[in-house]
């Protein structure tokens, strides 16, 4: 039986105030726009990152596919950091979705700058791919919860502008980057023409996620909801748990940062351990056991056998997120255990 989890925020249990708010939810078919529910969250949403329009979708992935799909046709290009979502954990969704290749760049942590997309772009032979989308995920999964500067941001944002390129981005961390930098949702969001927020990971709902833009854009994201099976009909059961999450999960991600930070201090202790991102900016933790007697995969096994649950994505590196189902004295617990056998 796993106790600590710290596998990914994706694991957090919708707790007692959000189930109740779901078995009190209006719905309608949310198809028709009746759905209450529905119609309150994508407002909200659509206000919170000051985007003409929203659009509430089961998945962060189907967010991204959706809006690659909307920006793009085939044998367009999209530029997007080597570590990103969209390269590495969407099964090839805009290859196979619009036909539409990725043009990678080596950024710094999951980060890169306007002079990268400037280098990135074709020169517009007939040979080439067309540079149509450049993709930002905030915060950066891969990039150890690292967080793109505002500035940065706009620099990029002039350079799409400058050359006729759309810029979205990926939000599934986006309030974990808010609540940590201080910086208001809306102004990262103002830097690119569609983003969306995830539910599922910090927010602790069991399930969504909600795209933004303009008015253009979200009639266009529509058919292609439709297209990829996203309907939901009386969908208010699920938005109601984004509504209470919004009110009320929000401000408390800065407890997740607190705990991730511990946590790295705690392990960075341990002889043969090594935090891959020690200036820790919100709920990830990246760490190298590969100085231990584990790989990284034994070490989470192990790990797991005694009640604790830490990915392993690379054979030396683990993972570990904190959520609103860890609490600091977990940290201590999960970061003691580590230390024991490791030693």
């Amino acid at each position: 039986m796993v106790r600590i989890n710290l596998y990914s925020d994706t694991q957090t249990q919708p707790t007692i105030g959000m189930r109740q708010a779901m078995s009190r939810a209006e719905v309608g078919d949310e198809q028709q726009f009746l759905d209450p529910s529905v119609n309150q969250l994508c407002d909200e949403v659509s206000k919170l990152l000051r985007k003409d329009s929203a659009l509430f979708l089961p998945s962060g992935t189907m967010c991204n596919q959706i809006a690659l799909a909307v920006h793009c046709v085939a044998g367009d290009e999209i530029i997007a950091d080597q570590t990103s979502h969209v390269i590495n954990n969407e099964a090839a969704g805009a290859a196979a979705i619009c036909g539409a290749a990725i043009r990678p760049i080596q950024g710094k942590r999951g980060i890169f700058s306007a002079d990268d997309v400037e280098r990135s772009l074709r020169a517009g032979r007939a040979l080439e791919p067309r540079s149509r989308l450049v993709v930002v995920e905030q915060s950066s999964n891969a990039g150890g919860g690292s967080i793109w500067p505002i500035k940065t941001l706009e620099e990029i944002s002039v350079v799409a502008r400058t050359h006729d390129l759309a810029m979205h981005m990926d939000g599934a961390r986006l309030l974990n980057a808010t609540v940590s930098s201080g910086i208001d949702a809306y102004r990262y969001a103002n830097t690119v023409d569609s983003v969306w927020l995830d539910l599922s990971k910090g927010l602790g709902c069991p399930i969504g996620a909600v795209l933004a833009g303009s008015d253009n854009f979200i009639r266009k994201a529509w058919r292609w909801k439709h297209r990829l099976g996203g309907a939901m009909r009386q969908a208010g059961v699920i938005a109601a748990a984004g509504l209470y999450s919004l009110e009320h999960h929000v401000a408390r991600l800065a407890e997740d940062h607190s705990n991730a930070k511990l946590f790295a201090q705690l392990v960075s202790s341990i002889e043969g351990v090594t935090v891959l991102n020690p200036e820790v900016e919100t709920n990830l933790v990246f760490f190298d056991v590969s100085q231990t007697k584990y790989t990284s995969a034994d070490l989470s096994t192990e790990l797991r056998n005694h009640g604790v649950w830490i990915g392993a994505p690379t054979s030396t590196s683990m993972r570990a997120v904190t959520h609103l189902d860890i609490s600091q004295s977990d940290i201590e617990e999960a970061a003691d255990l580590i230390r024991q056998l490791i030693s």
